[in-house]
Parts: C-alpha cells; sequence; structure tokens
C-alpha cells in the first residue's frame, strides 16, 4: 500500500492530540492527496456524506517493535490489555481509523482537490492510505458495548488564559485550544501540578500547567 493524501492538522507531535477523533470538534483539518490521486472524479458524490472514515498510518510507529499488551491512558496506565482490545499505535501493522465530519469539498486548488474535515486525531502529515464514507445503518450500533471505555470521558478541565496570551492565538484556532486543553492531554502517569507541560499548535507552542482541575496557559511562543 501507499499513502493516497496526508493530513494537515494543528498538531507537529503526538502530544496534545485528542485521544479519539470527535473529542474535539472544533479542531479542523485538511485533507490534501498526493499528486497521481487529484482526480475531483474520485470525490463525486462525497458531499452527500455528513462523516468520513479514514483509513491512516502510525507513522512515528513504523518499524517500532510491537508488543502483545499494553497500558491504555483510558485506565490510568497502569493496568495491562491486549493490543487488539486498545487503540495503541504499537501494533503488529501501524494502522489507525478514524471516524471525522466532512466540513467541505473544494474540487479546484492549487494542491488539486481537497478534503475539509472537522475533529481528526491526527498529527500533521499524517500519511492517510484510504477514505471511506460513513454510512450510518451500517456502521452506527447504538447497542454496542464498549469495554472499559464504554463512555466518553466525564473529566473536563477548566481552562484559563490569560488575555495577553489569548490574543496571540488566530480567532478561529481559539475554540479549538481550549477543547484540547479541556481534555487534559498529559500522560495519565505524569501528572504533576508543579510542571510546566507545553506541545505545538497551529505554529505556536503553548505552554500550561494543571492544579485543582484548572489547566492555565502560562506562555505562547512562535
Amino acid at each position: 500500500m501507499e499513502p493516497i493524501a496526508h493530513i494537515h492538522t494543528d498538531f507537529t507531535s503526538k502530544f496534545g492530540v485528542p485521544r479519539q477523533a470527535g473529542l474535539v470538534r472544533e479542531l479542523r483539518a485538511t485533507i490534501v492527496f498526493a499528486p497521481e490521486y487529484r482526480n475531483p472524479e474520485a470525490l463525486r458524490g462525497l458531499d452527500g456524506f455528513s462523516h468520513l472514515w479514514l483509513i491512516w498510518e502510525f507513522s512515528q510507529c513504523v518499524g517500532k517493535p510491537w508488543s502483545p499488551t499494553v497500558r491504555p491512558p483510558r485506565l490510568g496506565g497502569n493496568a495491562r490489555m491486549g493490543v487488539f482490545a486498545t487503540r495503541s499505535p504499537f501494533r503488529p501493522n501501524p494502522i489507525g481509523l478514524s471516524c471525522v465530519e466532512l466540513v467541505g469539498v473544494e474540487e479546484h486548488t492549487p494542491q488539486g482537490p481537497v478534503i475539509y474535515v472537522a475533529g481528526a486525531d491526527l498529527m500533521d502529515g499524517t500519511p492517510i492510505y484510504d477514505i471511506k464514507p460513513y454510512v450510518p445503518y451500517a456502521d452506527c450500533h447504538p447497542e454496542a458495548v464498549g469495554g472499559f471505555a464504554q463512555d466518553a470521558p466525564e473529566q473536563k478541565l477548566k481552562v484559563e488564559i490569560p488575555p495577553h496570551l489569548l490574543c496571540l492565538i488566530p480567532e478561529g484556532k481559539r475554540e479549538a485550544l481550549v477543547g484540547v486543553l479541556a481534555q487534559d492531554p498529559r500522560p495519565p502517569y505524569k501528572r504533576d501540578s508543579q510542571r510546566v507541560y507545553g506541545f505545538g499548535f497551529g505554529g505556536l507552542e503553548v505552554h500550561f500547567t494543571v492544579d485543582n482541575g484548572v489547566a492555565r496557559v502560562v506562555d505562547i511562543h512562535g
């Protein structure tokens, strides 16, 4: 297999990326096709669907060893589960699957046809192997049982960004950044109220602390 496209997001590293697609709907991303797949005909009818499946590569895990058991963040990073009962990137084949919201399709751009999506949980530059429409009658199972991840994460942090730092963030990205921080991007086994954490977002470096359920942005720079 070879990538048909790459996705462009606000995340330059995996730190900060939501742990599942759809958790931060305000996040926006653009899918740009490889030159040989820049044919608008391949997207005919796509705009009739509200959501898409993306099949992609954990590109930072290629060639790395896999383990039959992993420590899911959902369980605090302390309990081990079988790799096939998780969505860990350290798999025999480093393939990811995400359901994203289709925001729009633009057929004629300098980069050929592009797809705009919301809620993606992918790093910038992630290779995309395939795109398929989400079909509600077949893909939606309200009766499904989710094992140890039955419900969406309940704990959300309150986010505080001082006005002098908030003005450094493009207006169209502010809600997305707040959503990312509210999800608490810290590793579950490395949570220190005295530590300053940081990650790249939208071309900026965002630094924050977390204490008593509040994520406070302490510095932003380019």
